[in-house]
């Protein structure tokens, strides 16, 4: 009778048996997080730059148009003086615009404005993106805060008359576009009641004013931008105050919050190290994605209030059909909302690292 014997197992060398860093940095969630924000930036290029390209008339006919309106010239004369002004060739096929238009953003290179002769678009950028950032920034960090804040007093005060009262007011300026706020503010507080002079607040700084680190600077920069901030305000707090609610009184039945009343711990220290704590980590995630949308600003307030930030050189330029200008902003809006994304993603992968895990990263 033979005797069977049980087979003797083989043990593979240390380097077959772990995978190699390349391997675990293929199967890792933050490497294919980061190649599909890549393929996005890439696809919404693309799709931009086509659907701009779109849009009815182009760069050349709109300014003949405008000279002919203002200055009352002939065709003929305006188009010499566009072919003068705008050194581009738009009947080249699009194919080839668009090779070109990569090439030279793989070189870091935006391009020249059509309509302003020798003024590079990344320069445009980096004149009016902060003041963008100053106003719609301060604005978001006022209302996440505001909004946290009265968020958890109304979960803690539901069904009372604050609650009712706060719920409303909320509901209400969540439900109101923010550029109808802007005009009822301009109209009241200027020509109606002549609490403030509209004039003296447009643009993003006093002439003369010299920029530095002074605190002249600093009021003149916050007085012209009271009003947007006013605005950014009273339109967002509303979402944080229902999200932080809603929140707040998912965790108030944790099981957790319980123990730690059944323990005697005070309400201020269940509130703060308990309650409020992870009640805020979802809206932190929000508030990552909402970060990025601030490199836009928003177009409409920015043109109600003369602000001089990106988001009114885009709709100047989209007025005129600056194609390198209009590429250049939303390039810049798509890179940060983009990011903005990326980087709640991995937030939120710390926090829970279900997520991550649940992708099929190895550890």
């Amino acid at each position: 009778m033979a005797v069977q014997t049980a087979p003797i197992p083989v043990s593979l060398p240390e380097e077959q048996a772990r995978p190699n860093v390349l391997q675990r940095v293929f199967r890792s969630y933050v490497f294919r997080r980061l190649v599909k924000a890549v393929v996005t930036i890439f696809a919404v290029v693309t799709a931009t730059f086509f659907l701009i390209r779109l849009m009815p008339s182009n760069p050349v006919e709109i300014f003949i148009q405008e000279q002919i309106a203002m200055y009352g010239m002939s065709y003929q004369e305006a188009r010499d003086q566009a072919s003068a002004l705008f050194a581009i060739d738009l009947d080249a096929p699009l194919s080839q615009q668009y090779l070109e238009y990569l090439g030279n953003l793989l070189r870091g290179d935006l391009g020249q404005s059509y309509r302003s002769k020798g003024t590079y678009v990344a320069d445009i950028i980096r004149q009016f993106l902060p003041w963008t950032l100053f106003s719609v920034g301060t604005s978001l960090l006022i209302s996440f805060v505001l909004g946290v804040v009265l968020g958890m007093l109304m979960a803690y005060r539901r069904e009372t008359p604050i609650d009712y009262a706060l719920s409303t007011f909320a509901s209400l300026v969540s439900s109101v576009p923010n550029y109808l706020i802007a005009i009822i503010l301009l109209v009241v507080l200027g020509p109606q009641l002549r609490i403030i002079n509209i004039a003296s607040m447009r643009g993003s700084i006093s002439p003369g004013v010299q920029p530095g680190f002074t605190l002249h600077f600093f009021l003149d920069v916050l007085y012209h931008a009271a009003l947007p901030i006013f605005v950014y305000v009273l339109t967002t707090i509303g979402g944080w105050m229902l999200a932080m609610k809603s929140s707040t009184i998912a965790t108030l039945e944790e099981d957790y919050v319980t123990v730690a009343r059944a323990r005697g711990l005070k309400d201020g220290r269940i509130m703060t190290s308990y309650v409020g704590r992870n009640a805020s980590l979802p809206l932190f995630t929000q508030l990552a994605i909402s970060i990025g949308f601030v490199f836009g600003g928003s177009v409409l307030i920015e043109a109600i209030f003369v602000y001089q930030g990106i988001g009114q050189q885009l709709i100047k330029a989209i007025n005129q059909r600056d194609y390198p200008v209009m590429q250049g902003i939303f390039l810049i809006i798509t890179i940060s909302v983009i990011m903005a994304n990326l980087i709640a993603d991995l937030l939120y992968s710390r926090l829970d690292p279900r997520i991550r895990l649940g992708q099929g990263e190895t550890k």
